[in-house]
């Protein structure tokens, strides 16, 4: 078991952001902090993203501190350009992100410390950030009758791209940005395509500009601080109504329909009795905060969530969650880790005093 001060779980943009105010603090990396990503390469969630997202596609994507991305082909997919940007961020700073690690629970240890259990190893760590972000927990609704569907079930983050439903009818479930961008494409080669959500989908016009922007991530805060689940900011900014969407509105691609009541072996089939044969049903439906390694600690509140102030989980000062709730943004990311940094410092100067 190595004993240090800080592990930091998860080497996307949240995680890499925290090791890098780590390094600049003067922790050493592997000496005094560790990085730990369970993925094969760097690039976190992004070189999981299907190649018909490429970079000119992409919303926002804000650089790492110390280093900005540029230059960069916008028709080539997102996962190979943000995966060699950090990759090369890596590199630059001598982060020496050990994967691919899995880790499997954090429990109290001894003296105080955190005992961070891996598939290398055991760690005893004085402070743990939390970086793990969403992807490896993909949310599947359930509705009666799902296990009967003769077709397939797909889910966003196994989506191949558009030439995999070429000549099908299918039925695209969810209405956020990934559900609206896989119905686009989609819907040039597919034979049908039908597009379901719980609710109306929201399209924003105009700019997004500051002050819109502070006051969404204040609304996905607010739930963070009560102790409920992190909502997407994206399900408070409404979708962005660009060319692309007036032109698939105007087609009636984007023609919204509530949602079903159950799902057949052929097909769905609403509360009215309409039924709907398909050959695909895609479930844009989003994912859950990964956080099931923290359960020993006993963090969750009554409301489901783990209650944050700044990054600090409230119920242990020791972890801080970092791309979390309203942190989920990569310009978010960046600064949740330089809060989190900046904040165990504090807890670690504190102990040593």
């Amino acid at each position: 078991m190595r004993e240090l001060d800080v592990v930091v779980v998860g080497a996307g943009q949240a995680g890499l952001s925290a090791a890098y105010h780590l390094s600049r603090a003067g922790l050493r990396p592997d000496r005094e902090f560790v990085v730990l990503d369970h993925a094969p390469r760097p690039g976190g969630a992004w070189q999981f993203r299907w190649p018909s997202l490429t970079y000119g596609k992409v919303h926002g994507m804000h650089a790492l501190p110390g280093m900005e991305l540029t230059g960069a082909d916008g028709s080539r997919p997102s996962s190979e350009v943000i995966g060699a940007y950090f990759d090369a961020y890596e590199r630059r700073f001598a982060l020496r992100v050990h994967r691919p690690v899995e880790v499997s629970a954090v429990r109290e240890g001894e003296g105080g410390r955190l005992l961070v259990e891996t598939s290398e190893g055991r760690y005893a760590a004085r402070a743990l950030i939390n970086a793990t972000g969403t992807w490896d927990r993909p949310f599947w609704p359930r509705y009666p009758g799902q296990e009967t569907f003769r077709g397939r079930q797909v889910h966003t983050a196994d989506y191949p791209g558009p030439e995999a439903f070429a000549g099908l009818r299918v039925v695209v479930v969810g209405g956020g940005a990934s559900g609206t961008q896989h119905l686009m494409e989609i819907a040039e080669v597919a034979s049908e395509t039908y597009w379901v959500t719980r609710r109306p989908p929201v399209f924003r016009e105009g700019p997004f500009g500051e002050i819109q922007g502070r006051a969404a991530v204040a609304m996905v805060e607010e739930r963070v601080r009560r102790g409920l689940p992190p909502q997407s900011v994206v399900s408070v900014t409404g979708l962005p109504l660009n060319d692309a969407v007036r032109r698939a509105r105007e087609q009636g691609v984007l023609d919204r329909l509530r949602m079903f009541e159950r799902i057949v072996p052929e097909g769905v089939v609403w509360s009215d009795g309409r039924t709907v044969e398909a050959d695909v049903i895609l479930w844009a439906t989003g994912f859950r905060a990964a956080v099931d390694h923290l359960a020993p600690l006993k963090l969750r509140e009554p409301g489901g969530g783990i209650r944050v102030e700044d990054t600090r989980a409230v119920r242990d000062p020791r972890i801080h969650l970092v791309g979390y709730g309203p942190s989920a943004s990569t310009i978010g990311a960046n600064r949740a880790g330089r809060a989190a940094v900046r904040a165990v410092k504090g807890l670690l100067d504190g102990v040593a005093a």
